[in-house]
């Protein structure tokens, strides 16, 4: 009787994990499906293709401001409520963008879009800390971990392919299905827990935070465009900076801070924050780079580059049922350090690679890559939580949902900012970027990566092992 109990509540943490992904996967590839899509939108509404890159800003920043609220919300009214709430306006939102017919209803409609992925994103990951086992908490981990790295490569093609073969407005119809589908098993397989704590709200902390984070945000996106753009964006950063100080000293004197910075305090999650975060940069950057390597410097086609950029889906994809199995072997200490180095290595692997390069060296770099890509995210994501008590649940998930959030800004940022300095250094008297730039642009990132790996030689060897199980393996 206990081995069926066993097995039916491993069977509905498994299916909470797939719904709450699925969820994840809508959130992420709206982030980025529009971006091949811009130009038909903008003759849709009669303006240039380059006013509408407001729609994709406007959605990230609304990511970055709610999402400080998401786990106080959760405690507050329930899990489930929150999250069929943020799954139903995430849902309506995408009616609208696809009713939108001038670009104040899209920006409109954007706005809230990204407040249902606010709440959806990180209320969701709480959803399935709190009903998973410490036993099954890798496994669960590496199917929320997919929609993460695959949404950036998959959205733009797709979007591209949507667009051409049939009308911008089916990007975001075809999340009501889904939509509709994910809210009816939300009643069905997610239980409404809430805190017996009924905590007030960190009114001050959430709109520091909030300020700081969209700043960060806005800043990191226009460091990406223009010289005089980029002036104002450095501007913009260093006052965001200045709201997080502010932002932390508030929280070190208040007895529920938002964010909640207790997660801090445990070397496992302090970690996936420092030289983790540094890390998921690098590896943000690298859906960036390559499409444009490959049209920019290899002569390809869109088309082209989209199919080659595939390659990273796949090493992910073939990479997620031989996580457990790595992490049980090696530990996560030396499967961050091991797995990390590997990956730096695909990076300056991408610095070699030339139009001479035979395709498929290429295919199996970028295989590799994406492989070790989504086997360091599954490590991170994991450890983050083995060692947070489930009454500090909550808070380390918001502030793991936040930072993550900002470090897939930072690798677009990153991956622009190694450009620029890429072309100062080497070809500041022609227009335009040149392979060597991309070259020199993958090397940068790769050090980036590096140092992100520095936290985690401090790591004891048996960390993490309640549910790497690596030590037990190796002495039974």
């Amino acid at each position: 009787m206990t081995s069926t109990a066993s097995q039916t509540s491993t069977q509905k943490s498994t299916w909470i994990a797939l719904l709450v992904a699925v969820a994840f996967f809508m959130e992420n590839l709206d982030g980025t499906v529009i971006a091949t899509s811009l130009p038909q939108m903008a003759q849709s509404f009669g303006v240039e293709a380059v006013d509408l890159n407001i729609g994709m800003s406007v959605y990230m920043l609304t990511l970055a401001i709610f999402i400080p609220a998401s786990g106080w919300m959760a405690d507050r009214f329930g899990a489930r409520t929150v999250f069929a709430t943020a799954v139903a306006v995430f849902t309506i939102a995408s009616v609208f963008c696809a009713l939108s017919d001038s670009v104040l209803t899209f920006v409109l409609a954007r706005i809230l879009q990204g407040a249902g992925g606010a709440m959806m994103v990180p209320v969701g990951r709480l959803v399935v800390l709190r009903n998973t086992s410490k036993a099954e908490l890798m496994r669960a981990i590496a199917v929320l971990t997919w929609p993460a790295l695959s949404a950036p490569i998959l959205g733009p093609p797709l979007g591209g392919f949507i667009t051409t073969y049939a009308s911008w407005h089916w990007i975001f119809i075809l999340n009501v299905p889904i939509g509709i589908v994910a809210l009816a098993l939300t009643f069905w397989l997610i239980p409404n827990q809430r805190s017996d704590d009924r905590q007030g709200f960190d009114w001050l902390g959430f709109i520091l935070t909030s300020i700081a984070c969209a700043g960060l945000m806005y800043g990191l996106d226009l460091v990406g465009q223009t010289e005089s753009d980029w002036v104002i964006g450095a501007g913009i950063l260093a006052a965001s900076a200045l709201f997080f100080w502010v932002a932390l000293r508030h929280s070190s004197n208040h007895p529920h801070p938002l964010p909640d910075l207790y997660g801090l305090t445990i070397q496992t999650f302090a970690v996936t924050m420092k030289g983790g975060s540094l890390f998921r940069t690098a590896v943000s950057a690298v859906p960036f780079l390559l499409p444009l390597m490959f049209q920019l410097g290899f002569g390809l086609d869109p088309f082209q580059a989209g199919l080659y950029v595939l390659a990273l889906f796949a090493g992910n994809l073939a990479m997620k049922p031989l996580t457990s199995l790595v992490l049980r072997t090696f530990g996560f200490r030396n499967t961050l350090i091991g797995n990390g180095l590997f990956f730096v290595a695909t990076l300056f692997g991408c610095a070699m690679l030339t139009p001479a390069t035979p395709w498929p060296v290429i295919i199996v770099v970028l295989f590799l890559s994406g492989a070790a890509r989504s086997m360091q995210f599954t490590a991170i994501g994991t450890m983050a939580f083995v060692d947070v008590p489930q009454d500090r649940m909550s808070g380390a998930n918001t502030l793991f949902s936040l930072v993550q959030q900002i470090t897939f800004g930072l690798g677009i940022a990153l991956g622009a900012i190694a450009l620029r300095l890429a072309d100062a250094w080497l070809t500041p008297d022609i227009a335009g970027l040149t392979l060597q730039d991309f070259h020199v642009a993958f090397l940068i990132v790769g050090v980036v990566g590096l140092i992100g790996l520095y936290d985690s030689f401090a790591l004891p060897h048996d960390a993490g092992v309640l549910v790497s199980k690596h030590r037990a393996r190796a002495r039974a």
